[in-house]
């Protein structure tokens, strides 16, 4: 009763005029966004962090989150119509997506991807709901061992999780340490790699490291990839509604893939991508028409498309709860809470709690929102696929310089954002992921506060760590997730005649 009692108050303050447009915004721009190939929801919200500079926080908050769940729904337009994935968990859509509009069957494509995120998106939400609270009482019984060992988890889990290879992954970790160590020693007082420039003594601005990473940096890499790709686009044709047949072959999947979605996406190696293929393999194992799948089988446009949904709104639970960033957008909000000067965890839902229960209760409200705009508007979002390239690049870069600039007012921002900016365009180009380089950046001089106030507390005793169980448990998992891949890697590459013998 609690919860619901809390839900109640943050629909009174989702549901005011004011929060509903900048929801309305929110999911309008998120469409418009995961519409466009290569433009994905991290991108967007890290373009618009200098933006809402000045936005009330809630406010902010809300259109963020409709951000999130509006691209996430347009994604499968560009994944399916140019078979073009702008996010990792549309990769299993274009599949069947962009079979289905070879054969004339787009519409229906988009459809069944629009319904099952609805319905993905609200269960999911409702979920969230409920389990937030839940890891929120877990979280209350943490001590600063406990935080410097979930910091940990958090920073190895983004690095093992986003991307190819550990090793990369490690390197852009340990660039955003580097990066979150400029600046004035709060314990000290000393000023730690400033180089005599008196504008970073307060550090590099987490704002103008994800806009460099993520702005500059990617459309600067889509920029150097444009005249090698080719797009072909099919047109919507025929009806654009779902016969009987569509209908009864989509509603499970639906409800399959939120089941897979939301509690994958909730884990700290979570993410969408693992449900989304386990949605496909899935259905494709229960069909009565297996034959189909590759070729067109609206199932597997149907059980993935809710698992992407669900996921996000999995990612938000330990994001709020814990502060655990479990993908590259949670990386980029939880830089959107540094910005105002909040840290996401247990504390969060005590201290603010209008802002957590408004943006939870803006999920559902966006979700219908999204329903309304998604069906009948889908030629419309199709048209966003004719605006040239070069246009909306040049747009990017201007408006993210822009941005960079008026958050202080200074030149220095501006030498960061595209000294930056050419560094996430070397790790793109090198396959690095840039997701570790934020999480490090913000997660490391918090995670060095913890470790320094346990090792306060105990006197100097690095046993602390181990002889409270929280803590080592976190510890553990977190050292297994880096070791378990190097292992397995090396056995197969140990191993190499045990492999073609058993052959």
């Amino acid at each position: 009763m609690e919860t619901l009692a809390a839900l109640g108050h943050g629909f009174s303050v989702a549901l005011t005029p004011y929060n509903l447009l900048w929801s309305a915004v929110g999911v309008t721009v998120g469409t418009a966004i995961g519409v466009l190939p290569g433009i994905g929801p991290a991108l967007t919200v890290a373009l618009l962090l200098p933006v809402t500079y000045n936005l009330e926080p809630t406010s902010a908050f809300i259109m963020f989150a409709g951000i999130y769940y509006g691209a996430m729904y347009g994604g499968s337009t560009t994944s399916i119509l140019l078979n073009t994935p702008g996010e990792s968990g549309s990769i299993v859509t274009a599949l069947d997506g962009h079979a289905m509009a070879k054969k004339g069957r787009g519409a229906q494509a988009l459809a069944t991807a629009a319904i099952g995120s609805f319905v993905a998106g609200t269960i999911a939400t409702g979920a969230l709901t409920f389990v937030a609270p839940l890891m929120v009482k877990l979280a209350l019984m943490f001590g600063p061992a406990e935080y410097f060992a979930l910091m940990v988890l958090a920073l190895t889990t983004v690095t093992a999780v986003l991307g190819d290879s550990l090793p990369r992954g490690l390197a852009s970790l340990f660039i955003g340490l580097a990066l979150g160590l400029v600046g004035i020693d709060l314990q000290t007082g000393q000023a730690r790699f400033t180089l005599g420039i008196a504008e970073l003594l307060d550090g590099i601005d987490v704002v103008v490291v994800a806009v460099g990473l993520f702005a500059v940096g990617e459309t600067l890499f889509a920029v150097s990839r444009h005249r090698f790709e080719k797009e072909e686009m099919y047109a919507l044709k025929g009806s654009k509604w779902m016969s009987c047949e569509d209908w009864s072959r989509s509603w499970k999947p639906w409800l399959r893939g939120t089941l897979l979605g939301f509690p994958i996406g909730a884990l700290p190696a979570g993410g969408s991508e693992i449900p989304t293929f386990l949605s496909y393999l899935t259905e494709k194992r229960l069909s009565k028409h297996p034959e189909e799948f590759g070729h067109g089988a609206i199932e597997a446009v149907a059980g993935p498309e809710a698992a992407n949904n669900a996921s996000a709104a999995g990612v938000l639970a330990p994001l709020l709860a814990l502060g655990l960033p479990t993908s590259a957008t949670a990386a980029i909000m939880l830089a959107a809470f540094q910005q105002y000067g909040i840290q996401p965890g247990p504390l969060l839902f005590d201290s603010n709690p209008t802002l957590v229960w408004g943006l939870i209760a803006s999920l559902y409200i966006g979700n219908v929102l999204l329903l309304v705009l998604n069906l009948p508007m889908a030629g419309v979002w199709v048209k966003l696929l004719e605006i040239p390239r070069p246009w909306l690049y040049a747009g990017i870069l201007i408006f993210a310089t822009m941005g960079a600039y008026t958050l202080n007012n200074n030149l220095v921002d501006l030498v960061i954002l595209w000294v930056i900016g050419l560094l996430g365009f070397g790790m793109r180009v090198l396959d690095v992921p840039v997701a570790p380089c934020v999480v490090g950046l913000i997660l490391g001089p918090l995670a060095e506060q913890q470790f320094r106030r346990a090792l306060t507390i105990s006197q100097g005793d690095l046993s602390v760590f181990v002889t409270h169980p929280i803590a080592l448990s976190l510890l553990v998992i977190a050292a297994l997730l880096v070791l378990i891949p190097v292992i397995l890697r090396s056995r197969r590459v140990g191993d190499p005649e045990g492999t073609a013998t058993s052959h």
